[in-house]
C-alpha cells in the first residue's frame, strides 16, 4: 500500500517523493536479495523472467567474448534459455546441449567434461517446469568454478521454496512463480563475474534494465517471495504428501501410464504423468469441465503437434501428457476428487478415440503397420493392436510421419517390455521397426 500510495515518484530524483520511491525500492532490493542469496547491489529488477535471461545469458556472453564463444546448455532448459542458446548459435557462436536421464537430471560428471577452455558461459535450471525434477546444481557449479566458466541458474520455479545450492555465478526468477504479480523478473550477477550490457545503455537498474521500475510491482514481488519462503518448509511437507498420493495412485487407477520425473529429488507441488492411447488435449478439455486446470507437456496439441522438448530429451511417452502444480491453497478433498474423475476421464477418451483397424500386410516377414497421415496416439495405438499377431523375435514396421512417433514408439517399447530395434527411412515418412520380445 505504501508503494502504492508514495511510489509513483521517480526513485532517481532527488526531491522529496523520488526519495520516498528510492527507500521503497532498496527495501525490496534488499529483500529479494536476502532470498536470493546475494549482495543487494548483485541484484536487479527487470520486467520478466525471461528478460532476466536474455540479460543474463547475453551479458555474460559478451563479458567473457575474449575467452571463447561456447555456452553449454541443458536439453530441457526453459525456451527462454534455449531461444537465447539458438540467438547466440545464429550470431556465430556454438552450443552444446547436455542430454539428461530419463528422469531428467543431467549428470555432473558428463557436465563438467563438457567443459572447454573457450567455454564462455554454462546454464543449469535448478528444477525443471514440466516435471518438477530439481538438478545436481551445487555439483556442477563446483566444477564449472574449478574450470573458471560462470554458471547461470534459472531458479524461477524453485526460488519460492529456498535458495538455490552451489557457488553459481548468475541467477534469474520470476515473481509470478511464486505467486507474485507478473511482469517483475530477478537477475543477480556476482561481482567478479565480467558482464557487459548489451543494448543501449539505460541509467537504471546498473544499467542492466531499462526503463521506469514499476515500483508497486517491485515492492509486492519482494514482500510475496518472503511470505512464502516463511511458510515454505510447512507447506513443502504438505504438498509432498499430495503428490506423491497422485504419483502412487493414479498407475494403480488408470492401465498404461507412466509417471514421469525423479521420485525424490523434486519440486514439492508438481507432478506429471502420461497416458497410453490418449489425445492429450481432449484430455485435458474433458478434466477442464470437471473443474480441474492442468497443463500439458504432450505433442498432442493442435497448436504445434511437436513433442514437449523436455519429455523428448527425457525418452519419455509425450502422449497423454498431464502435468498439475498444485497451489498452496490445494486441498487433499480436491486431489481425491480428481483421482476419482481422472480414470473415467481416461476412458471417455480412449473409448471417443477409438483405435482403427490398423492397415497391415506383410513384408519380407515383417508385418507392416501403415500410419501415415494420423497423429498421435493413433501410430501407438496401431502398433500396440498387432504385436499380439507377431512371434515372439518377430518384427513390426510403424510407417508413420508424425513427429511424435519418433519420440512415443521407442517410450511404449520401454512400457510394455518390447525391443526398439530403430528408424529407418521410407518413402514417406519413418519406418519403426519393433521386435516382440514377450
Amino acid at each position: 500500500m505504501a508503494s502504492l500510495d508514495e511510489g509513483w515518484a521517480d526513485p532517481s530524483r532527488l526531491y522529496r517523493e523520488g526519495r520516498r520511491a528510492r527507500m521503497l525500492l532498496d527495501a525490496a532490493r534488499e529483500a529479494a536479495a536476502e532470498a536470493v542469496g546475494c549482495r543487494a547491489d548483485e541484484l536487479v529488477f527487470t520486467s520478466s523472467g525471461t528478460a532476466a535471461v536474455h540479460t543474463g545469458v547475453a551479458g555474460a556472453l559478451a563479458g567473457r567474448r575474449r575467452v571463447g564463444r561456447h555456452l553449454i546448455v541443458s536439453a530441457v532448459e526453459h525456451s527462454s534459455v534455449l531461444h537465447a542458446a539458438a540467438t547466440h548459435e545464429a550470431g556465430g557462436g556454438t552450443v552444446t546441449h547436455m542430454a539428461v536421464d530419463r528422469s531428467g537430471a543431467v549428470d555432473p560428471a558428463a557436465f563438467a567434461a563438457a567443459l572447454r577452455e573457450d567455454t564462455a558461459l554454462a546454464c543449469l535450471q535448478s528444477a525443471n517446469h514440466e516435471v518438477g525434477t530439481v538438478q545436481p546444481v551445487a555439483a556442477v557449479a563446483e566444477a564449472c568454478r574449478a574450470a573458471g566458466v560462470p554458471l547461470l541458474v534459472d531458479a524461477a520455479q524453485s526460488l519460492g521454496w529456498g535458495p538455490v545450492d552451489g557457488d553459481w555465478s548468475l541467477l534469474t526468477a520470476s515473481a509470478h512463480k511464486w505467486g507474485g504479480p507478473a511482469g517483475v523478473g530477478l537477475l543477480a550477477v556476482r561481482k567478479g563475474v565480467r558482464f557487459a550490457v548489451q543494448g543501449p545503455a539505460d541509467e537504471r537498474e546498473s544499467g542492466r534494465a531499462a526503463g521506469f521500475e514499476n515500483l508497486p510491482a517491485i515492492v509486492s514481488a519482494a514482500a510475496s517471495l518472503r511470505a512464502v519462503r516463511d511458510e515454505a518448509a510447512q507447506e513443502a511437507v504438505r504438498l509432498r504428501e499430495l503428490t506423491e498420493r497422485i504419483r502412487v495412485r493414479v498407475p494403480e487407477l488408470v492401465p498404461d501410464v507412466e509417471v514421469v520425473g525423479d521420485a525424490v529429488r523434486r519440486l514439492p507441488g508438481i507432478v506429471t504423468f502420461s497416458c497410453l492411447y490418449v489425445d492429450g488435449e481432449t484430455l485435458l478439455h474433458a478434466l477442464d469441465r470437471e473443474g480441474f486446470s492442468v497443463s500439458s507437456g504432450s505433442s498432442c496439441t493442435s497448436s504445434t503437434l511437436t513433442p514437449s522438448h523436455v519429455l523428448k530429451a527425457m525418452g519419455v511417452l509425450s502422449e497423454g501428457n498431464v502435468r498439475i502444480s498444485l497451489p498452496p491453497e490445494a486441498a487433499a478433498e480436491d486431489v481425491e476428487r480428481f483421482l476419482e474423475v481422472l480414470p473415467g476421464a481416461v476412458a471417455a477418451v480412449r473409448e471417443k478415440l477409438g483405435a482403427p483397424t490398423p492397415t497391415t500386410v506383410r513384408q519380407q516377414d515383417a508385418l507392416v503397420v501403415d500410419a501415415l497421415g494420423k497423429l498421435c496416439p493413433l501410430p501407438v495405438i496401431e502398433l500396440a493392436k498387432v504385436i499380439g499377431e507377431v512371434p515372439v523375435g518377430g518384427t513390426v514396421r510403424v510407417l508413420a510421419d508424425d513427429e511424435a512417433a519418433r519420440l512415443d514408439i521407442p517410450a511404449w517399447c520401454e512400457m510394455r517390455g518390447q525391443e526398439y530395434v530403430g528408424e529407418e527411412p521410407a518413402d514417406h515418412g519413418a519406418a519403426y521397426v519393433v521386435r516382440r520380445v514377450s
